[in-house]
């Protein structure tokens, strides 16, 4: 049996962290949906740059869709959405046999909106309505704005992803305003069945600190991070606030974990991988990870309900003066500068390739 398959057996899903019109076109997202056990995927700002800056995939559809008039964020949310629905109807029998549990994709609000609560809340609404497809999810960022933009996406009806999540406090501030939403539902006689995850990213710690500590604490706080988070998530999960929405029909938001593709050549290529295998957890893979993992990945149990040794580990790093409150702040801050370049620099592309392709019509 292929690891992969072992750990969707052992209650972990596998999502692709990337999506290229090649992937679909081609017939591989079909493969890695039958072969590898992938039934989901996530987009994000970076990889659509990534995606349409190369080859050539998209440029008839840029073509054509500005000599119909499209421009700009227009014309990309229509790029996107024609990958994004083609993605979802090819996951849609996961998701009508899970009941909705699984066979999500992901399609994020312009990162442009990370400080505007109103207009997050708006731009979700308006694109799951647009997608026309139940298992597309709308990303929206865990930061300061975003928080009380998911609890009215949530009670909106609107499935969402909560990204840019970093610290246990970050995905609890995010669980919060989901069950918020799910309670206002519950309150004004709607059903409480809105599903979502909270996505946690990992690597993104152990690259941020690389220069900064001793050699063997390397890659070891993103993994503590998780840990520490996935205590939380299980706590909530056990609570008393959260038994009373099972018992009124609410369904679970999952923890899922981005950034799992490891940055330093030094360590496994799927450090993130083997050690945060847990049941209800997602694992978003980048492709070259995923392929990994499907080459030399092996199951070897789950992660520790108590958070296991996390707290320790978080103490020798606050011992070399890592403040993992002020840390986790930076990089969603950084984390959302990242993704605001990457659509300037994806606006920019498509302007330019609308220029070029349609000179002399």
């Amino acid at each position: 049996m292929k690891s992969t398959q072992q750990l969707h057996n052992l209650g972990q899903r596998l999502w692709l962290d990337n999506i290229t019109r090649d992937l679909l076109t081609s017939g591989t997202l079909r493969r890695y949906i039958d072969e590898l056990s992938i039934t989901g995927l996530t987009s994000n700002p970076t990889i659509f740059d990534n995606a349409i800056n190369k080859g050539a995939f998209y440029d008839e559809s840029i073509r054509q869709k500005t000599v119909a008039g499209k421009s700009g964020e227009e014309l990309f949310l229509e790029l996107a959405l024609e990958d994004l629905t083609q993605a979802a109807d090819l996951f849609r029998p996961v998701h009508d046999a899970t009941g909705g549990v699984d066979g999500w994709v992901s399609l994020e609000v312009s990162p442009l909106l990370a400080d505007d609560t109103a207009g997050t809340i708006k731009a979700a609404i308006q694109l799951h309505a647009r997608a026309k497809r139940p298992n597309l999810f709308i990303k929206i960022p865990g930061t300061r704005a975003g928080i009380p933009a998911i609890e009215e996406a949530i009670f909106a009806g609107v499935p969402v992803n909560v990204t840019l999540l970093f610290s246990r406090e970050h995905y609890i501030a995010a669980a919060e305003a989901y069950m918020r939403g799910i309670e206002r539902r519950i309150a004004s006689g709607l059903d409480p069945v809105v599903h979502s995850v909270a996505s946690i990213f990992v690597s993104r710690w152990d690259a941020a600190i690389k220069e900064k500590i001793q050699p063997g604490l390397s890659n070891r706080l993103g993994i503590a991070i998780a840990m520490r988070t996935y205590k939380a998530y299980r706590d909530l999960l056990a609570s008393p606030r959260w038994q009373k929405l099972v018992n009124l029909g609410a369904r679970q938001q999952r923890l899922l974990w981005a950034s799992t593709g490891t940055k330093d050549p030094d360590a496994s290529d799927i450090l993130y991988v083997e050690a945060l295998m847990a049941p209800d957890t997602i694992n978003t893979l980048p492709e070259k990870t995923l392929l990994a993992f499907a080459d030399h990945g092996e199951v070897n149990g789950a992660l520790p309900v108590d958070g296991g040794y996390a707290e320790s580990v978080l103490a020798e790093f606050a011992e070399e003066g890592i403040n993992d409150e002020t840390l986790a702040a930076d990089l969603q801050r950084e984390g959302t500068e990242a993704f605001t370049k990457s659509w300037i620099d994806l606006m920019a592309c498509i302007k330019s390739k609308s220029d070029r392709l349609t000179k002399g019509n």
